[in-house]
């Protein structure tokens, strides 16, 4: 089955998209960092399991990095992917302002996407869709066409730097058949829960006011630190919430006739600053875990300005009025899906939501695995070679220590077995990790799993019998116990 591989997949965005893909049924390779990545990665499903209350698939882990030369430095999970992975959806990027002395952003959002388009060339990878940025129009006023890319703006930051080299790499890359470009506004968590794991963009103004909410009193904070930026506050900032921006984006990912376009993903009713400005002067008041000052010498409201400015002076070319970003593609191609309207209820919640947390990013454990099947899998995946006369199979375990796998039958008999679905799924197997584990201890015999529809046996109609003897064999086979969430070996 072919393969989109996906970079980023623990940010923000990336483990939006990672959800709604797989919810889309979208098979999904997600390139993690080496080292913890993978049980983060984990983690975030479990998240997102507790959030849907059932089991989700899993996807091909990839260990990849786009600060290495060598973006996946196994060789086998290279194969692997020329094998399997036929477009790539990129969003990993450094969300940096201000160049730092690793040379971020620049190393990621430049460097890496060379290095990506390299292993797409090797690879065989010809489809790229970019997760890029509104804001590589820099800053420019007026209306923003989405087919604009470099007209010689003034580029406000080393981000929008940054992000307007990758699209021109990727534009260059003459090996490509197509492109397809996404531009996001400025992304807030979700529109709902208020769920966000990073802080950039209309969290700055609010992260600081509740740093300082013990110090400065929030009216004070409110007519004396926003006039410092110059803001009058009628300006527009464009803001569009990470649920809605995943769901837009995996439509078009899912449908060829809308690739090779560049879309402005952004509201049609930018929010004004002086709304924002009220917000959070508000989400403060509300959800503030401590003692609010109520007052302040001039002084220490002196220095604390000062400070305040210094910190958002970093990130003023952001804080302006926002362009008019022209929607033709993405209205034409989702007439259904229009763009939230930050209200001043979304507002609040996607405030309150961090405000209550103290700012603290959240962190999800790893769940247990009922049964770590790709280490039950492993004298069959240990086995693999390549041989054309065996009959591929798809195992598809859902939960924590699932998986998608292919085995590969012979004389009725499973030879081997490989990481990944196979194409096209003519038969297979769908069950959670949980009944996995009850059919390994002998807890539950397949016809029993079937007959409770705890296992699923696709294109069975003529080979029952084959397939339960062969699923009988998986099951009973013994392997070195092992806990931890293993990338993909091929």
């Amino acid at each position: 089955m072919s393969y989109i591989l996906l970079t980023g997949s623990t940010g923000l965005v990336g483990r939006h998209l990672l959800r709604d893909l797989l919810a889309a049924d979208v098979p999904v390779a997600a390139m993690v960092r080496p080292g913890k990545g993978p049980a983060t990665l984990e983690g975030i499903m479990g998240y997102w399991e507790q959030q849907a209350g059932r089991c989700l698939p899993r996807p091909v882990v990839i260990e990849g990095d786009l600060c290495l030369d060598e973006v996946v430095p196994d060789a086998g999970q290279r194969s692997w992917i020329a094998s399997h992975c036929d477009r790539i959806l990129s969003c990993a990027a450094s969300m940096t302002f201000r160049e730092d002395k690793r040379g971020e952003p620049f190393r990621t959002n430049v460097e890496g996407t060379k290095h990506l388009l390299e292993l797409c060339r090797t690879t065989g990878i010809r489809h790229f869709h970019q997760v890029s940025t509104a804001y590589i129009c820099g800053l420019r006023q007026g209306q923003i066409l989405e087919s604009d890319i470099d007209v010689g703006q003034t580029l406000g930051n080393v981000y929008e730097q940054s992000k307007l080299a990758a699209e021109k790499l990727i534009r260059s890359a003459d090996f490509l058949e197509q492109r397809t470009f996404y531009r996001p506004a400025s992304v807030v968590g979700d529109s709902k829960s208020g769920y966000v794991t990073s802080f950039h963009g209309f969290y700055l103004p609010l992260q600081l006011a509740h740093t300082m909410a013990g110090r400065v009193p929030v009216e004070q904070m409110n007519d004396r630190f926003y006039s410092k930026l110059g803001l009058k506050g009628d300006e527009g900032k464009n803001l569009v919430p990470v649920d809605w921006l995943s769901e837009a984006i995996v439509t078009l990912v899912t449908r060829p006739e809308h690739h090779g376009k560049t879309y402005h993903l952004a509201s049609a009713d930018p929010v004004p600053v002086l709304e924002i400005q009220r917000v959070v002067a508000e989400a403060i008041q509300k959800h503030y875990p401590k003692q609010l000052a109520t007052s302040i010498s001039e002084s220490e409201l002196q220095t604390l300005e000062a400070l305040f400015y210094e910190y958002m002076s970093i990130y003023q070319s952001h804080w302006r009025d926002d362009p008019k970003f022209d929607l033709t593609n993405t209205r034409a191609a989702l007439p259904h899906l229009p763009s939230p309207k930050m209200t001043a209820d979304v507002l609040m919640s996607i405030s309150r939501y961090p405000v209550e947390r103290n700012f603290i990013a959240p962190r999800h454990e790893r769940p247990a695995a009922a049964c770590n099947v790709g280490a039950h899998l492993q004298p069959l995946l240990a086995n693999l070679t390549a041989n054309g006369s065996t009959t591929p199979v798809a195992l598809q375990v859902t939960g924590a220590g699932g998986g998608q796998w292919q085995l590969h039958i012979a004389g009725g008999r499973v030879a081997s077995a490989e990481p990944g679905l196979p194409t096209p799924v003519a038969a297979g197997f769908h069950l959670s990790a949980a009944t996995f584990g009850s059919l390994a201890s002998g807890e539950l015999s397949i016809d029993e799993s079937i007959n409770s529809g705890r296992l699923v046996v696709q294109g069975a109609s003529q080979r029952l019998s084959e397939l339960k003897s062969a699923l009988q064999q998986v099951i009973t086979t013994r392997a070195a116990e092992d806990r931890t969430p293993q990338p993909l070996k091929a």
